[in-house]
């Protein structure tokens, strides 16, 4: 999956009204973490995260979600990651110009 500039415009636009729902701390991606990110991408489809390490390791993070989750980084600034993985199931947000997903 990969989304075009149109797509992540239209996602950043819906991060603002949203609080970070996962905190990555100093452990890093635990179970738990792994777990809760997980079941939130699956049920909000776009996650906002605060991830609290240094600018190297966040990095590293953020690409490591991407890979693990299959999920895409919509915008990362500061320690604030959003991340956005369509539901195939149940979807919640429907992108601009991708029709109708039901």
């Amino acid at each position: 999956m990969s989304l075009s500039n149109k797509h992540k415009r239209f996602l950043r636009g819906l991060t603002h009204g949203i609080h970070p729902l996962v905190t990555i701390a100093d452990k890093g991606l635990t179970g738990a973490v792994r777990q809760e990110l997980e079941t939130a991408l699956d049920f909000h489809e776009l996650v906002k995260t605060k991830i609290r390490c240094d600018r190297n390791q966040r990095t590293t993070l953020i690409t490591t979600i991407c890979a693990d989750f299959d999920c895409e980084l919509v915008h990362a600034i500061g320690q604030v990651a959003s991340f956005y993985r369509a539901n195939a199931e149940k979807p919640r947000i429907e992108l601009p110009g991708a029709g109708n997903r039901s």
